[in-house]
């Protein structure tokens, strides 16, 4: 009897230790620069079992005691292999440099593997290098507009770097910056957005399936990171393009423990119209030239407290200015952004993880006309101040779980009138809101099994403004179910919720637009966003998904025939309230490494809104409905051009159906006022949006020509050739209605009647052509 309750004894003795677990955790850097590593991919073993690092490189595996072998790897980086016996919690911290090109094959068919195996849906990540590679308009490196070239994301107008997201509107896009959020993310009146190329890390587009981690608006996240700035070495990168110049100077501030970025980028286009309008001051044929510049500024520095706690500060300063003075008229338009995070990262043990940070975030436009001693001024803003906490807990290899919360304050400025001379004469108008907004979310990413994995998770959000409070229960759900190690089916669900309202007066985003928060007569927007689709991970090289989803959106806002936008300090009133809905499909082919690299993405939409007060109530297509829309990118590193002065040659390639847009149907005759016209035209109009713009198509061709590309190298540059729409299509901006008479076009006197009536397009950007010349030292 004895020697049976030894054995028993021992056996339940090595069955609890072989049973015991362990975590083992660390954060992967890059070891030129010190930064981390977002995304980067951690396997045991064969691969069957892993994670990725969070945004902060940080990440966690809880393993049974046993030898075990860990890979590192992301992508361009040589991966790295670590075999030890997990006994004890153990803390493993990487450094991954770059690797030859036969390793970045393996390292992208990790990457490729881990899309397949993610529950996530709906991501696109685009990456900084990527971006420089492909041609841009004036030379100027521009992510999102690269996002604009992905399946379900559509630009708002030619040139503009507004996005439009599965039927979703310009306002229900939620830009994040180092966790900050960007109101007005655009320069040049939206044909550039704020994010300066140089200054960012990583930049992540969630389009569905959304994390519980984001709220606050309807469509998409675009979350974009800024760069740490290098720990090793100092350096200075720059670049001298068609309009713009850039600077940006990195370092150490403790080798190994701390680092600065200051990156600034300016146009100088200003420059050289003054200087044209001084020399033909005395001119009096000369047409005074307006002034026009913008200037951003990223900065950002961490340094670590100890091995577990790091602190980052990092902040955003941009501005537009519009200057216009002649004939007595001084006009001065401005608007920018300006946003700051102070976080604050703390590893409270080897499986929990927490971020809390503090951000604001401030929006401003002012329009100010000065006529000989009379002033005038217009202007509305919006101001943010939000602090968060963020956890993440990895109790084990089936479980990430995510949970926090956060409080943020807005002040409301809408439409900021003031007129006055000085003395007697003076006006003021406009209303002030301070509102507060709160949210708490919970999530858990769990494999069920080697073929299935949930990600379930809930947010709680609330509004309070003005006396009135509204709440929301917002679910996310998203499954995924491995068909085969490298083909896997997914679904997902998630419903939204939006506060804040962006009061426009046109299709795309512009400076004057308001934002308006949800009041007693204004109601928060929601939606609901169902998805389903594949990813297949195509031998070592290729990755093909498909995505088809529908859409509701509630309590949509319009405004009402003839409403009045400008000085009014009742402007919900003018609002109208319906509903809308879009759906369609998306397919994506992508190759990411090797000499020839791009993608093809193809969308399939329909898009509708619905007003009781708009189109007698009939549902119709908004300006940014658009049938199909195709985006071809190739990336080609030109082989025989050999290792001293390596070529790298880009070409993309659009198609979009023509926006929809409102054009009168017809005209009547309409008798004139005597001593004037003896007759006029009156538009009929129709349905709204029953019209179509011609379809928009556009190819554009660069060339990056690496004059120093040696790494042994310090001193590094390179000019990059571009070509902005090569066949010259003059794409349609706008259209409007015109009369062709016999003889002409008629002029204000006109008396004969005209022959008939011509749609007219008007276009903005013919071929253009830009070299930049870029450097880092």
């Amino acid at each position: 009897m004895l020697r049976y309750t030894i054995c028993l004894f021992l056996f339940l003795l090595v069955g609890a230790v072989w049973g015991q677990t362990h975590t083992v955790s660390g954060v992967l850097k890059d070891a030129s620069s010190g930064e981390t590593l977002i995304g980067a991919n951690v396997y045991v073993g064969d691969g069957t079992t892993g994670t990725i690092t969070n945004e902060y490189g940080f990440y966690s595996l809880t393993l049974a005691q046993d030898t075990i072998r860990l890979t590192y790897s992301y992508i361009g980086l040589t991966p790295v292999t670590h075999q030890f016996y997990l006994s004890q919690d153990t803390i493993l911290s990487f450094e991954l440099s770059e690797g030859v090109e036969i390793k970045e094959v393996t390292v992208q068919a990790n990457s490729n593997k881990e899309k397949v195996n993610s529950t996530q849906m709906g991501l696109d990540e685009v990456s900084v290098k990527e971006a420089k590679e492909i041609a841009a308009a004036f030379g100027e490196v521009d992510v999102i507009k690269v996002l604009q070239l992905k399946p379900g994301v559509q630009s708002g107008s030619e040139g503009s770097s507004g996005l439009f997201v599965r039927g979703g509107g310009a306002d229900q896009n939620h830009f994040i910056l180092d966790e900050a959020p960007i109101y007005n993310p655009s320069h040049l009146f939206g044909f550039f957005s704020t994010f300066n190329a140089d200054a960012i890390k990583n930049v992540k587009l969630f389009k569905a399936g959304f994390p519980s981690e984001y709220g606050g608006k309807l469509s998409s996240v675009i979350d974009i990171r800024m760069r740490e700035g290098n720990r090793k070495d100092f350096h200075v990168t720059g670049g001298l393009g068609l309009i713009s110049s850039r600077l940006t100077i990195e370092g150490p501030l403790v080798k190994n423990k701390g680092s600065f970025i200051v990156s600034g980028r300016r146009t100088y286009v200003d420059i050289f119209t003054s200087i044209l309008n001084e020399a033909n001051k005395d001119n009096e044929d000369w047409v005074q030239i307006p002034n026009y510049s913008f200037y951003d500024i990223n900065l950002k520095a961490n340094y670590d407290l100890g091995e577990k706690d790091r602190l980052f500060l990092s902040g955003y300063f941009g501005r537009d200015v519009f200057l216009y003075a002649a004939d007595g008229i001084n006009f001065n338009f401005e608007w920018g952004n300006a946003a700051g995070t102070l976080r604050w990262n703390h590893t409270i043990s080897s499986k929990l993880f927490v971020n809390t940070s503090f951000t604001f975030s401030d929006y401003l436009y002012t329009i100010k006309n000065k006529f000989d001693e009379f002033d005038v001024s217009l202007g509305s803003g919006i101001r943010d101040m939000n602090l968060k906490t963020d956890f993440s807990w990895f109790p084990s290899t089936k479980h990430l779980i995510k949970f926090g919360l956060n409080a943020i304050y807005h002040q409301f400025s809408v439409g900021r009138f003031s007129a006055g001379n000085g003395n007697n004469l003076n006006f003021e108008a406009g209303s002030n809101f301070q509102s507060g907004e709160f949210g708490a979310y919970f999530s858990d990413d769990w494999t069920i099994s080697s073929r299935v994995k949930l990600l379930t998770g809930l947010r709680w959000s609330a509004f309070y403004n003005s006396g009135q409070f509204y709440w929301a229960a917002e679910p996310r759900l998203a499954l995924k179910y491995s068909v085969h190690p490298t083909v896997s089916l997914k679904a997902s669900y998630a419903r939204m919720t939006q506060y804040i309202h962006l009061v426009s007066t046109s299709g795309a985003s512009l400076p004057t637009d308001v934002w308006y928060p949800s009041n007693k007569n204004v109601q928060p927007q929601s939606s609901d966003l169902v998805s389903a689709g594949f990813s297949w991970a195509i031998g070592k090289n290729f990755f093909l998904s498909g995505e088809g989803y529908y859409k509701w959106m509630q309590r949509q806002i319009d405004f009402r025939d003839g409403a009045q936008l400008f000085i009014n300090d009742e402007l919900d009133k003018e609002f109208v309230f319906g509903k809308g809905y879009s759906y369609g499909g998306e397919i994506y082919l992508e190759k990411k490494n090797g000499m020839i690299r791009g993608w093809i993405g193809y969308s399939l939409s329909w898009t509708w809104r619905e007003f009781a007060e708009i189109n007698n109530g009939k549902p119709f297509h908004p300006k940014h409905d658009r049938r199909h829309d195709i985006s071809v990118v190739v990336i080609w590193d030109i082989p025989w051009t050999g290792p001293k002065f390596p070529l790298t040659v880009s070409a993309t390639w659009v198609y979009g159906t023509g926006n929809a847009t409102t054009l009168p149907a017809g005209r009547y005759l309409s008798s004139g006022i005597v001593g004037s016209n003896p007759y006029s035209f009156v538009p009929i109009y129709t349905e709204r949006g029953s019209f179509r713009m011609p379809a928009y198509h556009r190819m554009d061709f660069g060339i990056v020509w690496k004059l120093f590309p040696l790494s042994k190298k310090r001193f590094k540059s390179d000019l990059t050739f571009s070509v902005y729409n090569v066949y010259n299509r003059r794409n349609a901006f706008f259209m409007y209605i015109d009369a062709v008479y016999p003889n002409g076009r008629g002029q204000s006197n006109q008396t004969t009647l005209p022959d008939r009536f011509e749609a007219k397009t008007v276009s903005l950007f013919p071929i253009i052509p830009t070299v930049t010349w870029n450097f880092t030292w």
